[in-house]
């Protein structure tokens, strides 16, 4: 196989890979505790998470349950609603930086994760985790063709992160009465995570899937490792938020502020001033 197919086949697995750590650690465990891991399982994805993207698992919950606090109004971080399709699909990790760097923003979503040994021992080195996974590339493939992939995977993550928010509020199928949207060929790209509509409506829950044809692929690992137990699944089945998706915008324009205790108090954080 020619070695420039190769680093690209190779950059895009490793999109997948950090991907799939991003939807079933970052997303489904850390911020909607949807599962929780045993411990050993969880430093091996915090790892992985580290050398592929470099992502303090704090700061990414902290942005997320903040979108979900005040989805497609003032404050939501990255509405495509508010902020317009190409700039929510084209600076998303801009967007995202900004929030993450807002002490209040971390004060307010991210009280009940407080950095830990790891953390300060290397999970906040994004820097030295970045390195170590490009230097893992270039010594499998050459330091050229490594840093291919390495540019591969970074545009390949960046992108689908930033569509499953920029398709997911303005395309696709709505289940439930919310502004994000369904799109199962997102889904198939981004290890579930284009069922946006169906994760609105029940954000503490596992499984993304919620009805008859649709598919979660992440859902597949999360049922085996729980069978394995590995791992604990919150619900079995879809809780639905008890909060109305509909807000001072009116029906169907997004979630009012107002809804902001509510929303964290469905996470089990609170939201003391």
């Amino acid at each position: 196989m020619p070695r420039p197919l190769l680093a690209v086949i190779v950059g895009l697995a490793v999109s997948q890979v950090g991907l799939f750590c991003t939807t079933v650690y970052l997303h489904r465990t850390v911020t909607h505790r949807a599962i929780t891991m045993k411990p050993g399982l969880a430093l091996v994805f915090r790892f992985v998470i580290w050398i592929t993207t470099g992502i303090k698992p704090r700061e990414w919950a902290a942005v997320h349950r903040r979108h979900h606090a005040f989805t497609d109004v003032e404050g939501d971080p990255h509405s495509p609603l508010l902020l317009g399709f190409w700039r929510v699909q084209l600076t998303n990790a801009a967007l995202y930086r900004r929030v993450a760097r807002d002490p209040e923003t971390l004060r307010r979503y991210a009280r009940d994760l407080p950095p830990d040994r790891w953390d300060r021992a290397l999970f906040d080195r994004a820097v030295v985790g970045l390195a170590i996974g490009i230097t893992l590339l270039c010594l499998t493939l050459g330091w050229q063709w490594g840093l291919l992939a390495a540019a591969v995977h970074t545009l390949s993550y960046l992108a689908l992160n930033a569509a499953i928010n920029a398709f997911g509020h303005l395309w696709g199928k709505k289940t439930y009465e919310n502004t994000a949207r369904n799109n199962q060929w997102l889904a198939w790209l981004t290890a579930g995570e284009g069922l946006h509509n169906n994760h609105h409506a029940a954000p503490t829950s596992a499984r993304l899937a919620h009805e008859r044809g649709e598919l979660d692929p992440a859902w597949w690992f999360i049922a085996a490792a729980s069978s394995l137990r590995l791992c604990k699944v919150r619900h079995e089945s879809p809780k639905l938020l008890a909060v109305a998706a509909t807000g001072a915008g009116g029906p169907g324009r997004g979630m009012a502020p107002a809804a902001a205790v509510a929303v964290l108090d469905e996470l089990d954080v609170a939201d003391a001033p």
